[in-house]
């Protein structure tokens, strides 16, 4: 059993991973992370030296590669999901966690993260609040039709919207 959690950038993935896994006493993996690893280089770096298409390709491997184990949680880069091969992995794999937060909260949350550089290169020439909502509105109906769960992520504490998750997902604690 692999539990994925998709969404945007900056709607906790990375955080509720971390968190679900600790209760569950599985472990967690963020996709980002493993990407930088295999590439010897940051994501804003990928990006400007080889393209968004080359990221996306490393992307789609280390998402099979991850959804491959067992009692994990994977965070997800917000793009993740827009490849048919990423989604049929994630949905094999186990149960798929949308977490889902406003574009204010979104820029709020990347505006307080000291990686939001490295890790969030912007994905068009359009202003941070133009481009959130530009992206949200393509990638909600694939978000949408590959979630089982939809977790709303603006105003909940981290570790209530961890047991949300857990809850919903019918996850048993490790005691």
């Amino acid at each position: 059993m692999l539990l994925t959690l998709i969404g945007y950038r900056a709607t906790g993935k990375t955080t509720l991973a971390r968190l679900v896994a600790e209760r569950l006493g599985w472990q967690w993996a963020d996709s980002d992370d493993e990407i930088e690893r295999r590439a010897g280089k940051s994501i804003a770096r990928i990006f400007a030296e080889d393209g968004e298409p080359a990221f996306r390709e490393l992307e789609a491997h280390a998402i099979a590669d991850l959804c491959r184990r067992d009692r994990l949680v994977l965070a997800t880069g917000g793009g993740a999901p827009l490849r048919p091969e990423s989604r049929r992995a994630m949905r094999e794999a186990g149960k798929v966690v949308w977490l889902r937060a406003e574009p204010l909260t979104i820029l709020a949350r990347m505006e307080d993260d000291d990686r939001s550089a490295d890790r969030r290169p912007p994905l068009s020439e359009e202003g941070p609040l133009r481009e959130t909502i530009q992206i949200l509105k393509a990638r909600t109906p694939i978000y949408e039709e590959l979630a089982d769960i939809i977790i709303d992520t603006d105003a909940g504490k981290p570790d209530e919207l961890a047991e949300e998750i857990i809850a919903n997902c019918k996850l048993k604690i490790k005691i």
